[in-house]
C-alpha cells in the first residue's frame, strides 16, 4: 500500500519501538495527522483473551468524558410513553413495526446506534440478520437494550462509546477528534482504558493488556504503554 509524502513524513517523527505514555502519543498523533478535515482518533488495544469462549468476552459502554466529536444519530424502539421520552431526550428516530419494515423493505441505514425498550426486543430480534453484522443489534451489555429509554438516548448524544472485541481480540474504539488536542484525548483514553482494564474477564491468564495503539484516521500509529493503565 502506497502512502503519501505526508504520512511518510509523520511516520519518520514516531519512534516505532518507543511505547510512549498517552499524552505524549496523542500528542504526536495530532501533529502527525496529514488529512485537511478534522480527523477521528482511534485507540487499538489487543487484548491477551481468547474472544471464542464465551467467558473471556470483553464488551460495554462507556460516556466518554469529552464525547467523540462526532454527533450520533440513535434510532429508539418503543412505544407509547417510553417513545415520547425517547423524542424528548433527542432520539433521530422512534418508532416499532413500521421501523421493522422500512430497514427490511428500504434496506436503510441512516443511523449509527439502535437502542430498544426490553418489550420491544422480540419485534427487533426479526432484524438479526441484518443489524447484526453491522454491529447495530441492541444489547444489554452495551445498554442499548434499557427500559430507561430516555437516558440511554441523552448518554449516547453526550458521547457514549460501545467498546467490544473483534475475532483477532482487538478492541477498535473512537476516542475523540484531532481538534480536541493530547489533553482530552488523553482524558478520554485513560477513561476507556479504565472501562477496559475493569471488564478484564476472571478466566482470563498471563498478560491482559498485550498492546495499545492510537492513530488518526489517516495517520500513522503511535504505541502507547498500556501497563501504566493496569
Amino acid at each position: 500500500m502506497s502512502r503519501g509524502k505526508k504520512y511518510i513524513d509523520g511516520a519518520k517523527q514516531i519512534d516505532s519501538t518507543n511505547l510512549y505514555d498517552a499524552t505524549e502519543a496523542l500528542g504526536l498523533v495530532v501533529k502527525t495527522a496529514p488529512a485537511k478535515f478534522d480527523e477521528t482518533v482511534e485507540l487499538h488495544v489487543k487484548l491477551g483473551v481468547d474472544s471464542r469462549h464465551a467467558d473471556q468476552q470483553v464488551r460495554g459502554a462507556i460516556v466518554l468524558p469529552h464525547g467523540t466529536g462526532k454527533t450520533q444519530r440513535v434510532l429508539v424502539f418503543a412505544k407509547g410513553d417510553k417513545a415520547d421520552a425517547a423524542r424528548a431526550a433527542g432520539a433521530d428516530f422512534v418508532g416499532e413495526m413500521d421501523m421493522v419494515e422500512k430497514i427490511q423493505k428500504e434496506n436503510w441505514f441512516d443511523y449509527d446506534v439502535v437502542v430498544a425498550t426490553p418489550d420491544m426486543m422480540g419485534v427487533v430480534g426479526r432484524l438479526g440478520k441484518v443489524l447484526g453484522p453491522k454491529g447495530l443489534m441492541p444489547s444489554p451489555k452495551a445498554g442499548t437494550v434499557a427500559p430507561d429509554v430516555a437516558k440511554a438516548v441523552t448518554e449516547i448524544k453526550a458521547g457514549k462509546v460501545e467498546y467490544r472485541l473483534d475475532k483477532t481480540n482487538i478492541i477498535h474504539c473512537p476516542i475523540g477528534k484531532v481538534s480536541f488536542g493530547p489533553e482530552k484525548l488523553a482524558e478520554n483514553m485513560t477513561a476507556l482504558m479504565g472501562a477496559i482494564v475493569k471488564a478484564k474477564p476472571a478466566a482470563a491468564k498471563g498478560q491482559y493488556i498485550k498492546s495499545c495503539v492510537v492513530a488518526s484516521t489517516m495517520g500513522p500509529g503511535v504505541k502507547v504503554n498500556g501497563a501504566k493503565f493496569m
